[in-house]
C-alpha cells in the first residue's frame, strides 16, 4: 500500500508578517510616488519605479539602513510581480484594436518597420561591441547582442496610448497612427523576446530558432481557430471576469512551459478576449485592480532590482549613456524615416517618433526577464531601466512642440465632438468608436 505523501508545512509566521510587512511598504511608497509623478506632469511608472530605487539598494542600502528583502521574501514577492505584470500584459492585448490595424495598416507597418529594424540593429551591434562583463560575465555573446536588440526596438502601447490621452491627442490622425505603429512593435517585440529567451535556456543553435518560431506561430493558431471560439462560448454563458483572468494566467503557464516568454502567451490571451468579449466593460474592474495595486508592485519590485550605484564607474556609466543614445537615435531614425516614406510632414514624422520612442513598460518587462534569464547583469539591467524612464519622460515635450505645428483636420474634429449616447457600451475599440461617429455625421447629412 502507498503511503500517503506528507502534507507541505505552511510558510512560517514570521515570513508570512515579512512578506506583508515588505509588499505593503511597497505598494505604499509606490503608490504615493506614481501620483506625486502624475500631479507634475510626468507618466506615473516614473514614480512606480522610483519607490524601489528609493527602498532598494541605490538609496537605503546605500546608506545602510536596509539591505533589502532576503531571497526567500524576494521570492515571494517576485510571485506577486509576476501575477500583476502578467494581467497587465494581458489587459494591454484587450485594448488591441484589430480594426484599426487593418485600417491604417500599411502606414502604420511602415513606421513600425523602421522603428523596429534600425534600433534593433544597433542594439545587436552594440552587444557585439561592448565588453560581455558588462552585460553577462559567461553569456553567449550572441544570444546577449540579440537581446539587447530585442530592449531597444521595443516600445510601449500603455504609455503611449496614456501620453496621448493625458495631452488630448489620441483623436489626432497623428496619434491614431502612432498608437497603431506601436501595436505592430509590441505583436513583433513579444516575439522576439520570446525566441531570444528560447535561445537563452535551451542554447544557441538554428533547430532552437526554427522551433521556436514555428512554436510561436502554433501558439497563434491554436489562440485563433480553438481558444477564439471556446472563449466566446464561455463568456456568452455567465460572468467574463473570472474566465478571463483564467484565460490569461493559463495561457501564459502553456507559453511558459514551451520555453516561451509568459507575457507572450498572456498578450496572445488578451487579444482573443477583445475579440470575442460582448461588454468590453467588464473588464474594467481588472483594469482597475492592475493599474492600481499589482502594476505598482511589479514596477516597485522592478525598482528595487536597479542599483544606481554601479553607475559610479565611468565604463558601467558610459555604457548606460551609449545605450540610451542609440536607443533614442534608431527610434526616431527608424519611425521618422518610416513616417517620411509614407508621405507625411516632417512635424508629424516628429510625434510620430517621439510617440514610438517611449518604452516604459514593455522595457522594465524585457529588463526584468533579461535579468531573470541570467542574459544581463545588475549594471546592464539598471541602463535599460533608465532608458525606459528616460524615453517615457522624453514623449510629452516632443509631442507638444510637433503637435503644435500641424494643422486640426476635419476628421479629427469628428472624432473630438463625438460622444456615445446613453445606454451605448463604453470601451468599444478605438476604430469601431471612430467609424460609428462617421456614421451617425452621414445619416445625419442624408436627413
Amino acid at each position: 500500500m502507498q503511503r500517503a505523501l506528507a502534507p507541505v508545512a505552511p510558510l512560517p509566521a514570521d515570513s508570512v508578517t515579512f512578506f506583508l510587512l515588505q509588499a505593503g511598504a511597497l505598494l505604499a511608497t509606490a503608490v504615493v510616488l506614481g501620483g506625486l509623478a502624475r500631479r507634475v506632469g510626468l507618466p506615473a511608472i516614473v514614480g512606480e519605479l522610483s519607490a524601489g530605487v528609493l527602498l532598494g539598494p541605490s538609496v537605503l542600502g546605500a546608506l545602510g539602513i536596509w539591505d533589502g528583502p532576503s531571497t526567500e521574501q524576494l521570492h515571494l514577492l517576485d510571485a506577486a510581480g509576476l501575477l500583476g505584470v502578467v494581467l497587465l500584459v494581458g489587459c494591454s492585448g484587450t485594448e488591441l484594436d484589430l480594426r484599426m490595424v487593418r485600417k491604417r495598416g500599411a502606414t502604420a507597418a511602415r513606421v513600425s518597420i523602421g522603428g523596429l529594424l534600425i534600433p534593433l540593429a544597433l542594439g545587436v551591434a552594440a552587444g557585439f561591441v561592448v565588453p560581455l562583463s558588462l552585460l553577462s560575465p559567461g553569456g553567449d555573446r550572441t544570444v546577449v547582442a540579440l537581446f539587447l536588440g530585442v530592449a531597444m526596438c521595443v516600445s510601449a502601447i500603455p504609455v503611449i496610448a496614456k501620453t496621448l490621452l493625458d495631452m488630448n491627442l489620441l483623436h489626432r490622425n497623428v496619434g491614431q497612427l502612432t498608437l497603431t505603429a506601436a501595436v505592430i512593435d509590441d505583436v513583433f517585440g513579444w516575439m522576439m523576446l520570446s525566441v531570444v529567451s528560447a535561445m537563452a535556456t535551451t542554447g544557441l543553435r538554428t533547430g532552437t530558432v526554427v522551433g521556436s518560431a514555428l512554436t510561436i506561430a502554433a501558439v497563434v493558431l491554436f489562440a485563433a481557430f480553438v481558444l477564439r471560439p471556446l472563449a466566446r462560448a464561455v463568456f456568452r454563458r455567465g460572468p467574463v471576469l473570472g474566465p478571463a483572468v483564467v484565460i490569461i494566467l493559463l495561457g501564459s503557464a502553456g507559453t511558459q512551459a514551451l520555453k516561451l516568454e509568459a507575457v507572450f502567451g498572456a498578450f496572445v490571451c488578451g487579444v482573443v478576449i477583445a475579440s470575442v468579449l460582448p461588454r468590453p466593460e467588464a473588464l474594467a474592474p481588472l483594469r482597475t485592480v492592475v493599474l492600481t495595486v499589482l502594476a505598482p508592485l511589479f514596477f516597485a519590485l522592478a525598482g528595487l532590482r536597479m542599483d544606481l550605484t554601479a553607475l559610479a564607474d565611468p565604463e558601467a556609466a558610459a555604457f548606460a549613456a551609449t545605450i540610451l543614445l542609440l536607443a533614442v537615435a534608431g527610434k526616431f531614425a527608424g519611425a521618422g524615416i518610416g513616417a517620411l516614406a509614407s508621405g507625411l510632414t516632417r512635424w508629424e514624422a516628429l510625434a510620430c517618433a517621439a510617440g514610438m520612442n517611449a518604452r516604459g513598460v514593455i522595457e522594465v518587462i524585457v529588463a526584468m526577464a533579461g535579468l531573470r534569464l541570467g542574459v544581463l547583469n545588475s549594471s546592464a539591467y539598471t541602463s535599460i531601466v533608465l532608458v525606459a524612464v528616460v524615453t517615457s519622460l522624453m514623449a510629452p515635450p516632443l509631442l507638444r512642440m510637433a503637435m503644435n505645428r500641424i494643422e486640426h483636420t476635419a476628421e479629427e474634429q469628428l472624432r473630438l465632438n463625438w460622444r456615445p449616447e446613453a445606454g451605448e457600451p463604453f470601451g468599444e475599440p478605438l476604430g469601431k468608436t471612430f467609424d460609428n461617429a462617421r456614421d451617425k455625421e452621414e445619416k445625419s447629412e442624408i436627413s
